[in-house]
């Protein structure tokens, strides 16, 4: 009988024995059995913020699917906020978006992108929730009347999440993670994140050593004045994490250079640990070098003996892909320029899955993005009188630039300077993306020029506009702020065959993308254009809302109300980003005649270091939400 068992079971490729006395078999994985015990990997930050943690986490966890292990990933953000939604952009970056529509942590876009999964709202921890769910207990009488406390009751909540979450699936198999990586925001030492660090003391315990590590992500400074690596900062830090009851196991240090042994011997010595787990991270010319930096320090073996893990040490066929895509990013000449025309361009984050889903797709086709920032307030003819240089530079990054994007955005400040760059676009037949906002003031841009509707407008920006051929929808709820937007995956219908958006999404009848807008094309409208070559191809499910734009006559000329940068991945571009990539470099009319198929000069090689087709032209995966809905 063990024989046949074996001879069917199959987890990850590979055969494995189902008997229940083998420790962390998957095959137990694959039935959801609770008492295999989920691997936890909690990674803390000190010195400074905005060190790199996320892009730790990321990579580690991306080792670890490399190994044929299934990793889940939780963000901490210690403030009081509810949810991401109602920052500014120039806070805290872009508000990232998921399935569910939770509004969340731009860690968690690379979570997604990084291990191509697809997480929740309750993957992201903020404060403000774990408060809440003590409050709304406290209110039900659940603590039967007991005072409520910081501990245990706050630090029981976290712990409770955390291992009700970790065993959620994110893969689309359905499937419970075996390792779960776990951010806590902000430095060690944060007034903010003493409850979560107090938490994570007790949780080691509870889950037990073998079963829980921590990597302490720390800053190593180079200053100019002597030359020299400083190690005091790290020492601090974690000193005063080990003050508060956690040990790191991993030191992994950001320096800007690659660090000299003396100093890692220096670190391994005062902070405790092995000279083998003090590894250093040092800039790298792009993002994609950190998970096969890490790898080559030896983390895949690490885990492997001190987490007890089951997996063959070396990372399969996808840390192969990372190291082709990691290669070509530093080897690729030739340039891809994109003009973003936005509002929020002091800051690169307030945009950082536009600019991860151009860079995708770049690359996808063997090219390097260069992006030129515009301010769209700077086209304006009011910026020629206050600031005639700005203008004139902003006028030209946009007619020098391959191609156009103009994304989403609230407020009216810089609409009219986008109208303008959609204008210039349409008319000079450069390639054009508009993504929420953007599709929305292309609407707006043709009703003026080519229907002669001099003043029409959103009602967003004009609520007495003659013509509002942009509306506000009507479940729109003007109050609270928080969650009243179109939110989350929404499927969207193609209704022309013809359609070139159609045919970048595998010619498939209906997608799913994730939304974000309280505003929509009129819809009783939609006749005076597609009467003048202005296609509304692409529609939801009940055919009210308008979803995809397409101008005829024009090599690309397309705007989405969703958020396709979302769901984009590093092999598996988003294709109406992948589009305006092709359109930029011309190469377009050949992709699409060849049946939308990369030829294998553009195909990610696979772990035996060829193409990974034997056909002439391979196809191009889609992103994992991508499916026929």
């Amino acid at each position: 009988m063990q024989a046949l068992l074996r001879g069917v079971c199959r987890c990850y490729r590979f055969l494995c024995n189902p008997s229940p006395s083998v420790s962390g078999c998957r095959c137990r994985r694959l039935r959801n059995d609770p008492t295999v015990p989920m691997k936890y990997i909690l990674v803390t930050g000190g010195v400074i913020s905005g060190i790199g943690k996320g892009i730790i986490a990321s990579s580690i966890g991306t080792i670890l699917k490399s190994c044929g292990l299934r990793v889940t990933a939780i963000k901490i953000d210690p403030y009081i906020n509810i949810d991401a939604g109602t920052f500014s952009p120039y806070e805290h970056g872009e508000v990232f978006v998921l399935d569910d529509g939770g509004e969340v942590d731009l860690d968690l876009g690379n979570y997604e992108r990084f291990l191509d999964i697809r997480l929740t709202r309750d993957n992201n921890i903020t404060t403000g929730k774990i408060y809440q769910w003590v409050i709304n207990k406290e209110r039900k009488g659940d603590y039967l009347g007991k005072t409520v406390q910081v501990v245990p009751h706050i630090t029981d909540a976290i712990q409770e999440w955390v291992l009700r979450q970790a065993r959620i699936p994110v893969d689309s198999d359905g499937v419970e993670p075996e390792v779960c990586v776990i951010e806590l925001g902000g430095t060690v030492g944060d007034i903010e994140s003493m409850p979560f660090i107090e938490a994570f003391r007790q949780f080691q315990f509870k889950v037990k050593r073998e079963n829980f590590c921590n990597i302490h992500v720390s800053l190593v400074p180079l200053p100019s004045t002597t030359g020299e690596q400083k190690t005091k900062p790290t020492q601090n830090s974690v000193r005063e994490l080990r003050g508060l009851g956690l040990s790191p196991d991993l030191i992994v240090c950001r320096c800007t250079t690659p660090m000299e042994k003396s100093v890692k011997e220096k670190i391994s010595m005062f902070c405790h640990v092995e000279p083998e787990q003090v590894i250093c991270v040092y800039d790298v010319c792009s993002l994609y070098r950190v998970p096969l930096l890490l790898e080559a320090e030896g983390v895949v073996q690490y885990f492997k003996e001190r987490l007890d893990l089951q997996y063959e040490t070396k990372p399969r066929r996808l840390l192969n892909k990372w190291r082709d895509m990691a290669d070509r990013y530093d080897r690729t000449l030739e340039i891809c320029s994109i003009a973003l025309v936005g509002k929020y361009t002091k800051l690169s984050d307030s945009y950082a899955s536009v600019i991860k889903a151009l860079e995708h797709s770049a690359l996808a086709i063997n090219q390097k993005l260069e992006v030129k920032y515009i301010d769209s307030a700077d086209l304006e003819p009011a910026r020629q009188e206050d600031d005639p240089v700005k203008y004139h530079e902003a006028w030209q990054n946009l007619c020098s630039a391959n191609g156009i994007l103009v994304p989403g955005g609230f407020g009216v400040r810089g609409t009219e300077g986008k109208i303008l760059a959609i204008a210039w676009a349409r008319k000079q037949k450069k390639p054009f993306l508009g993504v929420c906002l953007g599709m929305q003031l292309a609407v707006v841009e043709f009703a003026r020029n080519e229907l002669n509707w001099s003043d029409a407008n959103s009602t967003e920006f004009d609520p007495n506009t003659s013509y509002p051929v942009v509306i506000d929808m009507p479940e729109h709820n003007p109050g609270d702020m928080g969650g009243t937007m179109r939110l989350g995956k929404r499927t969207t219908m193609f209704k022309d065959k013809n359609s070139v958006l159609r045919k970048l999404y595998k010619d498939f009848d209906s997608i799913e993308e994730r939304h974000r807008h309280r505003y929509e094309v009129n819809p009783e409208m939609k006749k005076s254009f597609e009467e003048r070559g202005f296609r509304f191809v692409g529609e939801d499910v009940e055919g009210e809302r308008m979803e995809v734009i397409e101008l005829e006559d024009h090599p690309y000329f397309v705007g989405v109300q969703y958020h396709p940068e979302f769901t984009s991945r590093p092999m598996k571009p988003s294709p109406p980003y992948f589009g305006l990539a092709l359109a930029a470099a011309g190469k377009l009319q050949s992709y699409l005649e060849k049946g939308c198929r990369l030829s294998p000069r553009d195909t990610y090689s696979d772990y035996s270091g060829s193409s990974s087709p034997d056909s002439e032209i391979v196809d191009l995966k889609l992103p994992p939400n991508l499916t026929p809905a």
